[in-house]
């Protein structure tokens, strides 16, 4: 386990979707925190990583099952103030001696919070102004009965202790999701409660790098890493972070899978050459990839069929490049989260990612992935820490699929040049109308689907191309873009005059959640 010098914060993960989303609030008011499966949080392991706050996340489990997760009664003898959300209030209510219920009204989604005494506690600094708290319920359990010490701070509806906290020991729980957006002032609640902790907010992201480095050079030792290189700000990230920790050690390889747009290998391999000395390896697989890829149109099959093949293209070029014994990857946080749990706790599978959920259990290659706790901002943050050219740091987002993805149903190589054409054009109309810093991703989809269509008093029998462009602060929850209607209709002109195959476009117009941010 790393220590870092600067103060840390625990997050035990009880298996919500959104406990990254604590970690990201914490982030943001510079405050170092990590998060460890339930699972991995022992005796043992409190004294080695000797936290100076613990947050325990909500999760699926109910706490009236006997065989529900539990926390080490060490955890709350620590002497250091603890906060539990939603799963994490009925756990420290059900352990220190309260009584949580099954049963009772459901509460899901926006609820109102009102303050019950307390009103000049450092918990509420800067809340209440209007007399109630916005804020986001999800549960089906609820406390009816409070643990020894422990008082009610605020109540809603159909959570009698929506707040609640014991001020002798720094205890505090909540009912409520304080790390979503749509609680609107939870990060306040968030930072009120490390500030009652002591927190100062130390950590940076130079901090980050320094001890990034530290820990590639502690990982690796004299081995050789080769690196998959995209072209996307992620993996060029993490090659500058690792070059910077082992120079030569490093070498880049560029698989062209025949998934990518329009010219973007020739883009990639000059912009990355033009910039770095680093020995970079082009290797065109194209042909292995679709001919792996004829027949499956499954998206759970794509994307481990793309992970396999990755990984025996990486295999041989290490071998090549005098036996890497490390692979490389620009993995981010949403990634994981998405693919499997955060450290391996209990949360839901929502898609296998090929860099994560798709890669093959056993590979000759041990993994090096320097971002796996980062968001998309952050990686941004990091990569002007490094001096990356805003080129490099600026680009949407692409998937490690590739096209494949954004071609639901059988890839056929006809199918990939039509939704090629299609989104060069998409993304030119967005540079035209100066909106490409605006939108975190923009791309185009080929549909599944033929629509009869008339151009030049012919029928036509054609693909649908739908649209997506969404908003974004890390990837994790997502808006569409609100496009005007003349530049939506300027576009599908555009693309159903230039790109033969198309004869009709559309825009896809949810958020995430419920939907994520590629189509699969």
């Amino acid at each position: 386990m790393t220590v870092p010098s600067h103060q840390r914060l625990l997050i035990v993960d009880y298996g919500s979707q959104v406990t990254q989303l604590i970690a990201r609030r914490l982030r943001e008011a510079a405050i170092y925190c990590e998060i460890h499966p339930f699972t991995a949080v022992t005796e043992d392991f409190l004294a080695e990583f000797r936290p100076q706050a613990i947050i325990l996340s909500g999760g699926p489990a109910s706490v009236t099952d006997p065989d529900s997760p539990r926390a080490p009664e060490a955890l709350f003898t620590l002497g250091v103030p603890v906060l539990g959300i939603c799963y994490g209030q009925q756990l420290m209510m059900t352990q220190l001696g309260g009584k949580v219920e099954s049963g009772h009204h459901r509460e899901f989604g926006r609820a109102f919070v009102t303050p019950v005494g307390h009103a000049g506690h450092p918990i509420f600094e800067g809340l209440f102004a209007d007399g109630r708290e916005e804020v986001w319920m999800s549960h089906g359990d609820r406390v009816t009965e409070l643990a020894p010490g422990f008082e009610v701070f605020g109540s809603s509806p159909n959570a009698p202790f929506a707040i609640t906290g014991d001020p002798s020991r720094n205890f505090y729980a909540v009912q409520f999701h304080p790390e979503v957006h749509h609680t609107p002032n939870g990060a306040r609640l968030l930072r009120n409660f490390t500030r009652l902790a002591g927190f100062t907010g130390d950590w940076t992201m130079a901090a980050y790098k320094d001890e990034a480095i530290a820990r590639i050079r502690a990982q690796v030792g004299s081995e050789r890493v080769i690196c998959g290189l995209s072209g996307g700000v992620d993996s060029s990230v993490a090659a500058v972070l690792i070059h910077e920790a082992i120079g030569d050690q490093l070498t880049c390889v560029f698989v062209d899978t025949g998934l990518m747009r329009l010219n973007e290998a020739e883009e990639v391999v000059g912009l990355f050459r033009d910039h770095y000395n680093i020995p970079l390896i082009h290797a065109d697989e194209s042909d292995r990839f679709l001919s792996a890829l004829e027949g499956i149109s499954d998206p759970e099959s794509k994307r481990k069929t793309i992970g396999r093949l990755f990984i025996e293209v990486f295999e041989h070029h290490a071998r090549e490049v005098g036996d890497a014994t490390f692979l490389a990857q620009g993995t981010l946080y949403p990634d994981v989260i998405e693919s499997v749990s955060v450290s391996g706790g209990p949360s839901v599978t929502i898609k296998s990612h090929h860099n994560v959920g798709g890669l093959p259990e056993r590979m000759n290659l041990r993994l090096v992935e320097p971002l796996r706790e980062l968001f998309k901002d952050e990686v941004r943050a990091l990569g002007r820490e490094l001096g990356l050219p805003e080129q490099f740091v600026g680009r949407h987002p692409f998937p490690g699929p590739g096209l494949a993805i954004r071609c639901p149903g059988e890839i056929t190589r006809e199918k990939l040049d039509i939704l090629r054409k299609a989104d060069a054009v998409y993304i030119d109309q967005i540079r035209r109308h100066d909106l490409y810093d605006r939108i975190w991703q923009a791309f185009a989809v080929l549909l599944p689907v033929r629509t009869v269509g008339v151009m030049g008093d012919s029928r036509t029998y054609d693909y649908v191309c739908a649209l997506r462009a969404v908003t974004s602060v890390d990837g994790m929850t997502a808006d569409y873009y609100p496009f005007t209607h003349d530049f939506l209709g300027e576009t599908a002109t555009r693309i159903i005059n230039e790109v033969n195959g198309i004869n009709r476009v559309t825009y896809d117009i949810t958020s995430k959640p419920p939907g994520t941010i590629e189509w699969e």
